[in-house]
């Protein structure tokens, strides 16, 4: 399987300041985003470390690894990654007043041939849109999600409620956190999202489908993500990492041969 990636955030239409971060790389098929939190620039500070130390370490076990890694050894690999971001994180909090107190959510992924492995912490996202159907496939780690669980509330109510942005787990705010990691079989044509709450919160999943669907370049769909999240209100900050999938061309050689093409 071939993966084409791209990565855009920007700072939306109320904040002057932008705490997301987003990164990947495509040597090792790795992707990270987190939504920072905190005073002052905390949030920028926290989310930072955490897409740079978890891109440079989980990169370089993964480079070593080469391709004799099985998804276990992957999983096991991007817990210990962000254990380990989750401790930087936290011991600079609580060695700086002015960062005390910062945290972030995080979604981390590494393709391994046709499988993804997606982690998440918090209420940022990853969708992935097949066939023209768009599926959140992360479980958002909110007080929102929770109650929409127990069943105290229904979507349509949690779509104007006052509590979207309270998290029940985040990184760098204890001295451990639990990473909630999933694996998912990956088909050719299926493109993968991840997004902070700036774009989830002001473009319902109908228009992020509409828009998801275009069969445009990745960029421009980034794009055309983030103006619809602006033109919507950009309460916040909007950050989109999109990830593309396609049949190598061996494979599609192999699929030809054998149908007589």
């Amino acid at each position: 399987m071939l993966y084409q990636y791209c990565a855009k955030t920007d700072p939306g239409r109320a904040r002057e300041n932008n705490e997301d971060s987003v990164v990947f790389d495509a040597a090792t098929q790795t992707m990270v985003l987190a939504d920072g939190m905190g005073g002052y620039n905390a949030g920028e500070i926290a989310s930072g470390m955490a897409t740079a130390f978890i891109k440079s370490e989980l990169s370089r076990w993964l480079a070593e690894a080469g391709h004799g890694a099985n998804t276990k050894e992957v999983r096991r690999a991007m817990e210990i990654c962000v254990g380990n971001a989750n401790l930087s994180i936290y011991n600079a909090a609580n060695s700086n007043a002015q960062y005390a107190g910062m945290g972030t959510t995080l979604v981390v992924g590494v393709f391994l041939g046709d499988t993804l492995l997606v982690g998440h912490i918090g209420d940022s996202r990853c969708y992935r849109l097949r066939e023209g159907v768009l599926e959140q496939i992360t479980k958002d780690h909110s007080l929102l999600q929770e109650q929409i669980d127990a069943g105290l509330i229904t979507l349509a109510q949690a779509a104007n409620s006052s509590i979207k942005n309270l998290v029940t787990r985040a990184l760098g705010v204890e001295g451990q956190v639990v990473l909630e990691v999933n694996e998912h079989t990956v088909l050719a044509g299926d493109l993968y999202m991840m997004c902070s709450d700036g774009l989830s919160d002001m473009v319902d999943d109908p228009a992020i489908a509409k828009i998801a669907a275009l069969e445009v370049e990745l960029e421009v769909v980034a794009e055309e993500l983030i103006a619809a999240a602006n033109a919507n209100g950009g309460r916040d900050n909007i950050s989109v990492l999109l990830a593309v999938a396609a049949e190598s061309a061996e494979k599609r050689g192999l699929i030809a041969r054998l149908l007589g093409k």
